[in-house]
């Protein structure tokens, strides 16, 4: 072994301050998440398949099960087609 091998290894290091890192090594911020409606309308924008067709018509229902279903709250058309969508599909 060279002579003052292990001086290098006893040898105490000045104590000096941390050198500041550059603006360029430092992390970039995070940039702000965009609220829930910001991405649903871009999802829209990017063209999901269109939703099956829906026929306007006009249908007699018992009132107390018209009443019923408006009690539910909003979306009771909505419901109404889960309802017979449901019963399509047992019925086979």
């Amino acid at each position: 072994m060279k002579p003052g091998f292990f001086a290098r290894l006893t040898r105490t290091q000045s104590v000096e301050a941390p050198k500041p890192v550059p603006e360029a090594a430092q992390p970039a911020p995070e940039p702000p998440v965009p609220p829930v409606e910001q991405i649903i309308r871009d999802i829209v924008r990017q063209g999901l398949p269109a939703a099956p067709r829906k026929a306007a018509i006009s249908l007699r229902l018992d009132a107390d099960v018209l009443d019923w279903f408006r009690a539910q709250g909003t979306g009771y058309q909505t419901r109404i087609n889960a309802v017979l969508r449901a019963y399509m599909e047992a019925a086979g």
